[in-house]
């Protein structure tokens, strides 16, 4: 019964109608048009159901004694006739009388039941109506002409207002114990809604409320939650807007935006302002020798003036987040501004442990899932993409009518998130031949390489624009990476190609990503890490850009960089070296392994080291 009650009031606002200026207007059209037609349409009805005869043949049968009743209706007489159903009409003039006809034609009157209606009343109302009607709707359009016009004239003046949207407490339902991981930065802005909600306890030593607080981090790590946390937490006004929101089409919208986002902060005092995605109007101006964008720069040059005019009173805390924290203005960085750069970087194996934890709520998993494992596994995932991964792995146990979640679909989503969700593409058996040896000779390359880690899974099913993939995720966190270790991972990355030459004698184009891979590591050696023949020397890319602007010449020779592409190419020939000569001397595993990704498609990595020793 409850649930039939819901229903009917989900069914009631569905077909709820809003009553408002535009479907009054059209209501009373449709009557108008509705009224028109009637008169014709009972006319045509009444004439197509009663046959018309002449009134001296109604007369006739009258003085005959065949009728038994007649019904005048203005020019109008309806004759019923005795012991049958037929009912006529004929027609009268307006200014005779029924009862004078009679007389005329020597009819006694009370001969006949004679029945009247008089519709003069009714007639003229409703002719009143539809005469008034077209006038009625023509007074209604200009109305709404005019309200129109009015509502665009104050959205042009509305321009300047902000559209930032404040939050009261209460209206997020999310808190700090919704956001795991990112401990240092969850205590660094607990303690700036502390300050807002307690300032006696920091003012009485001396201490002023930070004006700025930036939050710095690739995508999907944690920044905007960490703002709806903070509006969940703090007990003061919470403005959210976005950086691309101060930008218009008219000149100098963004700067006004600015002034009353900000007036409307010190009114409400204490309050915290969150631009999400600062960057979009805090990039760094231009030095006039390049082209800017005017609007942008003017907006940025009044936030500068807001966030530097705050007096130590007024407590307002502007909290920024990007992605881009490089491209930002020197002049929005400094102290006095932003105060506190908080960096929201990747999740450790800890934290991405306590993340899945907390996403993991509420949903069944079995027993086989060990999130220990699964945060080993998932090195180099952000929040948002261990989040997903749960979420996609739940709608998997779903398709397949599960009831609870176990380990292995864990791990397709965990596969799916990174590299897209598998594609039956019709290969040919030479096509699946050449991939299981490619992803073969990357697996068995990474195994003898002494600095690299394990195998975790390979795979010859297409996913994403791969037709295979050797997954070799990191065991540890590392923060820094070795010579060893980068030019391991460029001779793993090149034994597809060098597994092609050594079983087919032949080149495929299924490399081409590999080399791009490679490559980048190798020119990233030489010219950011000083790990060449070069020395220890760093050249930045865009120097040459950065010195043409300037217009002063570029700080590289051309004898310099012809060594850079001589040392890459060498490093990058020394690991396809590498990797051939691996292969030679484990050929028996490799077509080992190829041969079992034929079979089976997918091999975990308890599977590949199996065959490893079998081969050893």
């Amino acid at each position: 019964m409850k649930q039939q009650k819901q229903n009917g009031k989900q069914l009631g606002k569905r077909f709820q109608i809003r009553f408002n200026f535009q479907t009054i207007f059209f209501i009373l059209l449709s009557v108008f048009f509705i009224l028109s037609f009637i008169p014709a349409g009972l006319d045509k009805q009444s004439k197509k159901n009663t046959p018309e005869k002449a009134i001296s043949q109604v007369l006739t049968d009258v003085k005959q004694g065949k009728i038994k009743k007649l019904e005048v209706a203005d020019t109008e007489i309806k004759a019923y006739y005795k012991n049958s159903d037929v009912v006529a009409t004929a027609g009268k003039e307006s200014n005779s009388n029924i009862f004078t006809l009679l007389k005329d034609a020597g009819i006694n009157p009370l001969s006949v039941q004679i029945q009247t209606k008089n519709f003069d009343q009714m007639a003229f109302w409703i002719n009143v109506f539809v005469n008034s009607v077209p006038y009625v709707l023509m007074i209604a359009f200009f109305i709404y002409l005019f309200r129109q016009a009015r509502g665009a004239q104050d959205s042009i003046f509305s321009f300047g207002q902000s559209r930032a949207k404040r939050f009261q407490k209460g209206t997020s339902r999310i808190t700090f114990n919704d956001v795991a991981g990112i401990k240092e930065a969850k205590e660094e802005l607990q303690e700036v809604v502390d300050f807002l909600k307690f300032p006696d306890k920091y003012t009485r030593l001396g201490a002023r409320t930070p004006k700025g607080v930036l939050l710095v981090g690739p995508a999907g790590c944690g920044k905007t939650l960490l703002a709806k946390a903070i509006a969940g937490e703090a007990n003061v006004p919470f403005y959210s807007i976005a950086g691309s929101e101060f930008m218009e089409m008219l000149v100098g919208i963004g700067a006004a935006r600015v002034r009353d986002l900000f007036k409307t902060a010190k009114l409400n005092a204490p309050a915290i302002i969150f631009i999400d995605e600062i960057d979009a109007i805090g990039r760094a101006r231009s030095t006039g020798l390049v082209g800017g964008h005017d609007e942008r720069e003017q907006t940025l040059n009044q936030i500068l003036v807001e966030m530097d005019g705050f007096e130590p009173t007024q407590k307002v805390v502007v909290i920024g987040a990007t992605n881009r924290g490089d491209l930002l203005d020197s002049a929005l960085m400094r102290p006095g501004r932003f105060d506190r750069r908080i960096t929201v970087s990747y999740p450790d194996i800890e934290e991405r442990e306590a993340i899945l934890k907390l996403h993991a709520k509420g949903k069944p998993f079995d027993g086989s899932v060990q999130w220990d494992r699964i945060a080993k596994r998932t090195v180099g995932y952000s929040g948002a993409d261990l989040e997903n991964m749960l979420n996609e792995a739940a709608i998997l146990a779903a398709r397949q009518n599960k009831t609870s979640i176990d380990a292995e679909m864990v791990e397709e989503a965990a596969t799916k998130v990174k590299l897209g969700p598998e594609k039956k593409r019709v290969q040919t058996e030479a096509d699946k031949k050449i991939t299981a040896y490619h992803e073969a000779g990357h697996a068995i390359v990474s195994y003898a390489m002494p600095h690299m880690d394990p195998v975790h899974r390979i795979s010859i099913v297409a996913r994403g624009m791969s037709l295979g993939h050797t997954l070799i995720p990191p065991i540890h966190d590392l923060i820094h990476e070795t010579k060893t270790r980068l030019i391991e991972q460029i001779a793993t990355i090149l034994g597809g190609r060098a597994a092609e030459e050594l079983m087919f004698n032949e080149a495929t184009t299924g490399a081409a990503n590999d080399f791009n891979q490679a490559t980048a590591i190798a020119r990233a050696m030489v010219t950011n890490y000083g790990m060449s023949a070069l020395g220890p020397i760093a050249i930045n890319d865009m120097m040459d850009i950065t010195s043409w602007i300037h217009g002063g010449e570029s700080q590289v020779s051309q004898e310099l960089l012809a060594k850079i592409d001589k040392e890459v190419a060498r490093i990058l020939n020394d690991g396809y070296t590498q990797a051939k000569k691996t292969l030679a001397k484990h050929k028996a595993k490799l077509t080992a392994v190829a041969q079992a990704l034929l079979k089976k498609e997918n091999l975990d990595q308890e599977a590949f080291e199996t065959i490893m020793k079998i081969r050893a």
